[in-house]
């Protein structure tokens, strides 16, 4: 009696020292500790909600890549100078992309370089945008209604959110705020750019997604953003043209060997 009560002791004290380790894995391959903050690290990146259908997802992806490694090393297949060659190539693939990615972020794109592209870009916002609204319907006869209703004293926003088979704009009275000629269908700019503020189109507009009910709210000349508020976008812009990739790199490399000692 005395011995199963001694074993059943030793059991539970087994349970209890153990049980926090578990806790830390997030789990154990052939007796390989995966450790739980790798988990957490795969689920943050995945994007994904943090529930237990992708955490499941995650563990696995992890088991998969830790089978992979043990056979790996149970094969020899590591030691091979083939394949060792290419782990070789692949963590210098690695290094030389986060280098310039570093001296990019902090050297690559030079101020000067970022004013030219702004003025380049500014030179884009001319002429004018307008704020419209407008009730898009399928057939004309809906729409010369519409314009009937309005024209009895009907409320242009009330009816967009009524009748408007715009999804996008149909819940905000039929709003598309400020808009370019450029970004609109011609068939809409055409009679658009025609209206004065407060102005409805006397006549349905036809265009390739129905007919429209189109009304000025107010039209101003375009201004350009602060350079500031353009500049993360402008580096972001340049850093990714691969012509200018190719001539900083140049730079780079450069640079290192003038201050290289190479005999």
């Amino acid at each position: 009696m005395l011995k199963t009560r001694l074993l059943i002791s030793v059991s539970v004290a087994a349970t209890l020292i153990s049980a926090p380790c578990f806790a830390q894995n997030a789990v154990i391959v052939n007796g390989k500790a995966i450790p739980k903050t790798q988990l957490d690290k795969l689920v943050q990146k995945s994007g994904q909600p943090d529930n237990p259908q992708v955490r499941d997802q995650a563990r696995e992806m992890l088991v998969t890549k830790e089978l992979i490694l043990q056979e790996a090393d149970k094969r020899g297949v590591i030691q091979k100078e083939s394949v060792r060659e290419q782990l070789e190539q692949s963590r210098v693939g690695i290094l030389v992309a986060a280098v310039f990615e570093d001296y990019v972020e902090k050297e690559g794109v030079t101020e000067a370089e970022l004013k030219a592209a702004y003025e380049s870009v500014k030179a884009q916002y001319t002429g004018k945008e307008y704020h419209v609204e407008h009730i898009l319907v399928e057939k004309e006869a809906d729409a010369k209604a519409i314009i009937a209703q309005l024209k009895a004293g009907g409320n242009f926003e009330e009816i967009a959110k009524a009748k408007s088979k715009d999804p996008g704009s149909a819940p905000s009275g039929g709003d598309l705020g400020w808009v370019t000629e450029k970004s609109l269908v011609p068939e809409f700019s055409k009679a658009m750019v025609q209206l004065k503020p407060g102005q409805v189109t006397d006549k349905p507009v036809k265009s390739q997604f129905g007919w429209h009910v189109i009304k000025m709210i107010d039209s101003r000349d375009m201004k350009a953003p602060s350079f500031e508020e353009l500049k993360a976008q402008l580096k972001q812009m340049i850093a990714s043209d691969q012509n200018w990739q190719k001539a900083k790199f140049s730079e780079m490399m450069q640079k290192l060997r003038a201050k290289a000692k190479i005999q």
